[in-house]
């Protein structure tokens, strides 16, 4: 049972770190018109502010997100299996490497500038994506004419990027990235060289596919290693889902595809350190680390054609398996809402709360109750007061069910001028990240235990 809840804990502690820092990214300006953005129209369309944004931190922003992180250390602390042997070196790097992203994103251009340049990148995939589904679908593709087709806009993307992928892969240009990565993570915080390649395979790849590329050393790992590898997993998001979620949040602008694949793809790399430091906190290491770091040369395919192929026949799968779990989710909220909201009316509870919310909420439902539950934890990590509910829902979605829900509730939410403050918008952006949900632990659990069936 600590065992669980240790796990549970890391979920929520990864997302709520990565949304304390991007209390840091993205300071409040003072406009606070509500957020309205149309996606057919690159003229009307922002998630910021009209005016270029403020470059100044206020005592107030710096102060929340202090509070929220500092919360976040002494429950990591508090939790830790063994307190005394707490690498805290590590620690202070991992928090520094996330400030050092932050401000990065926000203040240093060529910083900015380089997370822009590899957002553009995933929206050219998207346009590529678009040529091979405007082929088969034609003129269902038309948004303008049909709508935003959750089936014919997304899904495509996680395919093809998914044999994107296994033909760089099979190139070996991954790997080459993942261990440029795994070595910067090995020197500067001190972990194993199996753990690095993990969570730096992470970033690009699931949290499936990555422990794939250590199965050689699972058996072998320690505890702390062991929870790393799933931690990291958890946090970060595999390039197919994020290129899913640019398109499912830019809609057909390129310049808010832009925006959010930059804060996106920030968000996911400024989690692979958060995973770090809560996992090492949760349960510091005892043992020696082997620092080695041996890439797998496991081949993808025999030759190009064959890693494509493989690689369209994964995507397939996972986005079979993707629509098939949105349609059974939205079907069991729907299906939560009616019985709930027949207990409301009944109770007269349904006119309380609609009174009580001035009309935001028509009666007893699950957003209702997900919002108010998680609303003291978004302000204490530094949400608008006005916005703690609406964006709590969006956690309380990520965590129960899974970050797809949270990301298509954010896309409906954000066009209908839900938010009062812009800030939100991109705070819920970074909270979303990754795979930390109740679902990703069975997954876990059985993916990585097929492969070390002996832990």
């Amino acid at each position: 049972m600590n065992k669980i809840l240790a796990l549970l804990v890391l979920c929520a502690g990864i997302f709520f770190f990565q949304a304390a820092m991007a209390q840091q990214t993205e300071p409040i300006t003072n406009d606070d018109r509500p957020v309205l953005v149309e996606d057919n129209s690159s003229e009307t369309s922002s998630i910021l502010p009209d005016k270029e944004r403020e470059s100044n931190f206020s005592l107030n922003i710096l102060l929340r997100g202090m509070l929220g992180m500092s919360v976040l250390l002494v429950l990591g602390f508090v939790l830790s299996t063994n307190r005394k042997n707490i690498p805290w070196r590590t620690v202070a790097i991992g928090l520094f490497i996330q400030v050092l992203l932050a401000i990065g994103v926000l203040y240093v251009p060529f910083v900015r500038d380089g997370f822009e340049f590899f957002g553009q990148i995933f929206v050219k995939i998207l346009d590529f994506t678009k040529a091979g589904s405007e082929f088969l679908l034609g003129d269902l593709m038309n948004a303008d004419t049909y709508g935003f087709i959750f089936l014919f806009q997304v899904l495509p993307t996680i395919i093809f990027f998914s044999a994107l992928t296994s033909l760089l892969f099979y190139w070996g240009i991954i790997q080459k990235v993942v261990y440029g990565l795994a070595w910067l993570f090995t020197k500067a915080l001190k972990i194993s060289g199996a753990e690095a390649l993990s969570v730096a395979g992470n970033i690009f790849l699931g949290q499936t596919e990555s422990p794939l590329m250590i199965k050689a050393y699972l058996e072998k790992m320690s505890k702390s290693e062991i929870l790393l590898v799933m931690s990291g997993g958890m946090a970060t998001m595999a390039g197919g889902v994020l290129a899913a979620y640019i398109a499912l949040l830019g809609g057909n602008d390129p310049q808010m595809r832009l925006e959010f694949a930059k804060h996106l793809l920030a968000a996911s790399v400024m989690a692979a350190p958060a995973a770090i430091v809560f996992s090492k906190m949760l349960v510091p290491p005892t043992e020696a680390i082997n620092k080695q770091i041996e890439v797998s040369k496991e081949k993808i395919g025999s030759n190009v054609l064959d890693a494509i192929t493989n690689g369209t026949s994964e995507g397939v799968k996972l986005a079979v398996n993707v629509a098939a779990m949105l349609l059974t989710f939205i079907a069991f909220i729907a299906m939560f809402n009616f019985i709930i909201g027949k207990i409301g009316q009944w109770t007269s509870l349904n006119e309380l709360i609609a009174e009580g919310t001035n009309g935001r909420y028509e009666g007893l439902s699950l957003q209702f109750i997900l919002g108010y539950t998680f609303a003291p934890l978004m302000w204490l990590i530094g949400v608008g007061a006005e916005d703690i509910i609406v964006v709590g829902r969006l956690l309380g979605e990520k965590l129960i069910l899974t970050e797809f829900i949270g990301y298509i509730s954010l896309a409906e939410l954000k066009t209908t001028a839900a938010f009062t403050h812009p800030k939100s918008v991109i705070m819920a952006t970074y909270i979303l990240c990754g795979f930390a949900n109740f679902s990703s632990i069975g997954i876990q659990i059985g993916g990585i235990g097929a492969l070390a069936p002996g832990r």
